[in-house]
């Protein structure tokens, strides 16, 4: 058995679905698998440059066209990928901020028009709602009270601590992690503007742990794996 460590590069969207599958995988055997976090944006850089000696991974987690981009530039095995579940996006504020209905499109324009300030950052989640403002003309009109942040924590982090009428807007599976420090899951964008990304595994054509690569997407795809992804609300 190769007992190296398996190293993981992973867009942080799915962290407590990876977290606890990684502790029941590590707990089978010698093989321990360890997590880097990042954003998929960050991942398309450091994939491009190629890493350092100090920084190479054995598999990639993230959003399934940044999978099919690093197949086409063969940094990773594609055909070998595992799928491990899709985040949709939702509406988080502070406990103390009335959120209005956002069920409707229209609602949801309201909602964004009247928020004191408008909040999400710059990984997929963030990206999508940017081109969602976009599509519905409030970009522009909104742009002198929005606030960005690098990642879905730091994000978290400046609701908690914050004031006023915030409304953000963030990855599902990333707010429900934040509930019970002062946070609410306010409800999922209306169904007509959903956005799931759908997230895969895939084995990087460097890696210098291929066997192990390949026993930890096998864990992935196996029916355990599936159930714990799902009890951490990913779906």
């Amino acid at each position: 058995m190769n007992n190296a460590a398996i190293k993981l590069l992973s867009a942080g969207s799915i962290e407590p679905g990876l977290v606890a599958a990684v502790a029941d995988y590590n707990s089978r055997g010698a093989a321990q698998a360890y997590i880097t976090w990042a954003t998929t944006p960050a991942i398309r850089a450091r994939l491009a440059d190629g890493g350092s000696e100090s920084e190479v991974f054995d598999i990639v987690i993230t959003s399934a066209d940044a999978i099919d981009d690093f197949s086409r530039q063969q940094k990773v095995h594609g055909a070998k990928r595992v799928a491990t579940g899709r985040v949709g996006v939702g509406v988080v504020a502070r406990n103390d901020v009335v959120v209005p209905d956002f069920s409707s499109v229209d609602a949801l324009k309201q909602m964004v028009l009247n928020a004191g300030s408008v909040v999400f950052n710059r990984a997929s989640s963030g990206l999508y709602v940017e081109t969602l403002l976009k599509q519905l003309g409030l970009y522009e009109r909104i742009t002198a009270k929005t606030k960005r942040f690098d990642n879905g924590p730091t994000m978290m982090d400046h609701l908690i601590n914050g004031k006023g009428h915030e409304i953000a807007f963030g990855a599902i599976i990333e707010i429900l992690m934040f509930r019970d420090q002062g946070l609410k899951f306010a409800g999922p964008l209306p169904a007509e503007v959903q956005n799931w990304t759908y997230y895969f595994a895939a084995p990087i054509v460097a890696a210098p742990n291929t066997t192990g690569a390949l026993s930890f997407l096998d864990y992935l795809a196996s029916a355990p794996a599936k159930k714990i992804f799902a009890a951490h609300g990913i779906e």
